[in-house]
């Protein structure tokens, strides 16, 4: 493992460990085949509805637990109609007072089996941030525990690895 990535949004070579990895749709919208995705479902890099299913791009952040930082999951949360549209509501005004949402986690993540449909909470963000999302404190999973307590840095290396084999 090195200790440098080339990122996969911008094409550039960054020198350090992983800290990110963004989503470009939820896993069910990313399974269309590509020739059909955009027939089937309407989306841009914040909204996406697939039939009378609603999602919402936001951040989950996971903590370090031994060094300052977090490792950020651009991922999509699946919401009902209500909240997905307060969100357009919102989306280009401070919505970071709003009460948080309900939702579900809309893309597996690696490292953290099961993660996809996990129960979550969704704060709206500024206009210029994108809303962040908790797992619920009744779940007892590795990764709401760590977003809970944080990972070190041996368990970053495997998120890192888990990222990789994934490619």
């Amino acid at each position: 493992m090195s200790d440098h990535f080339i990122c996969s949004v911008c094409g550039v070579r960054h020198e350090g460990f992983i800290t990110d990895r963004a989503y470009k749709l939820p896993d069910d919208v990313w399974s269309i085949p590509e020739a059909e995705r955009s027939e089937k479902a309407k989306f841009d890099s914040d909204f996406c509805q697939l039939g009378e299913r609603f999602f919402i791009r936001c951040i989950l952040l996971v903590p370090f637990s031994d060094c300052s930082g977090t490792f950020g999951w651009g991922v999509w949360a699946e919401v009902d109609w209500p909240t997905f549209e307060r969100y357009m509501e919102l989306y280009e005004v401070d919505g970071s007072a709003e009460p948080a949402h309900r939702g579900l986690l809309a893309n597996e993540i690696p490292g953290y089996p099961q993660s996809l449909g996990k129960g979550i909470v969704i704060n709206f963000g500024t206009a210029s941030s994108r809303p962040t999302i908790r797992l619920t404190s009744e779940d007892d999973s590795q990764l709401a525990e760590e977003q809970r307590q944080g990972m070190d840095h041996t368990r970053h290396l495997e998120i890192i690895a888990s990222i990789e084999a994934t490619n």
